[in-house]
């Protein structure tokens, strides 16, 4: 394997085989489960299914670069109609509560409003994590009436309320228009007490450093957001920079990799282990293939059930007290307050 050094002259690292290298090999602080183990912690296992966590594809109109997905435009995995609908047979199961639907831009793909009508019909929530410039795009003008008609939940990023830090990264123009996207989800209803309709925002860093205290945060982004653009939005969610794909390359090619983690590390929060999302989430990547989170998808870290590792073989008995894959990059979701798809896992 070429040292960091090299490493450092290439713009990303796209194979998760690399990225879990360098987490493994090059992080000189003790494994995940060893800190686990210093706090007299258990394993991983998972305690509970209630969400079912489908990413749809890696197509999106955006290219941001903390994007963990390493989505963009050019690229071509997307979920086809069949696994859509092996998905949505396993959702039927009665532990799922919840199907958080994730990409790239969830919805570029074809099946996108097929399965959240189905998951309703279902009685199940529906998330769409959303990045609010594809609500602009030509051929989706309609999707924010459609999400609201079916009572669509919407995660929304928005890393910043000042567009410098927002453009900087997601892309020139991408505050302007995530602006112009709350103000028309605004005007269906969401964000707005009355409505049911809910739509939180999505915090992560810009740079190099933990999220600050999320209830604070949130009283700033409802402040300036609603003075500066007569904006509302239901709540405000953190979630930390994990140290894998762009923002892992990012690290590399700035020689902070081994900075980060240990602030990682040295942030370990023992009370965020009870909380963490891969306790109570499924994660299914564009295939099909099975996860214990998002994260581990990424990096191409199959569930340890290796009969149950394709939602066609889904089978909730089987996978509802497992065993959960763990490494170097599980530090992002236990530093501080902690970091999940419900943003921070503990108050302050």
């Amino acid at each position: 394997m070429p040292p960091l050094t090299l490493l450092r002259q290439h713009s990303k690292l796209a194979d998760p085989r690399e990225q879990l290298r360098i987490l493994n090999e090059h992080s000189q602080q003790p494994t995940f489960e060893k800190q686990l183990q210093q706090h007299q912690l258990p394993n991983l296992q998972a305690t509970r299914i209630d969400t079912l966590q489908v990413n749809l594809g890696k197509l999106c109109n955006m290219t941001c670069e903390h994007c963990h997905v390493d989505a963009g435009p050019d690229r071509r995995e997307i979920m086809t109609a069949e696994t859509v609908k092996e998905c949505l047979q396993a959702l039927q199961h009665p532990g799922f509560e919840i199907l958080d639907l994730t990409g790239g831009a969830p919805e570029m793909n074809p099946q996108f409003r097929e399965m959240v009508i189905a998951a309703r019909q279902l009685g199940k929530r529906v998330i769409d994590r959303c990045n609010l410039t594809i609500l602009l795009a030509p051929g989706f003008q309609d999707l924010s009436k459609f999400l609201a008609e079916h009572q669509v939940e919407i995660v929304a990023s928005l890393p910043c309320y000042l567009q410098e830090n927002t453009d900087a990264q997601r892309g020139n123009g991408a505050f302007q228009k995530s602006i112009d996207a709350l103000q028309l989800l605004n005007s269906f209803g969401y964000g707005t007490s009355d409505s049911g309709l809910k739509l939180t925002l999505v915090y992560n860093p810009v740079g190099f450093s933990l999220p600050p205290d999320q209830s604070e945060l949130e009283a700033a982004y409802q402040r300036e957001l609603k003075t500066r653009f007569d904006i509302q939005f239901t709540n405000l969610i953190t979630i930390t920079n994990m140290p894998i794909s762009r923002f892992l390359s990012e690290l590399i090619q700035q020689g902070q990799f081994e900075e980060y983690m240990e602030r990682l590390v040295s942030a370990f929060n023992p009370g965020t282990v009870s909380g963490l999302m891969c306790r109570s989430i499924l994660s299914v990547d564009w295939e099909g293939y099975l996860y214990d989170c998002d994260f581990n998808q990424m990096l191409n870290i199959p569930i340890a059930v290796s009969e149950q590792r394709h939602i066609r073989n889904f089978n909730y008995d089987d996978l509802v007290n497992r065993n959960i894959n763990s490494s170097q990059h599980c530090y992002g979701c236990t530093a501080g307050a902690g970091s999940s798809c419900g943003g921070a896992i503990q108050n302050p």
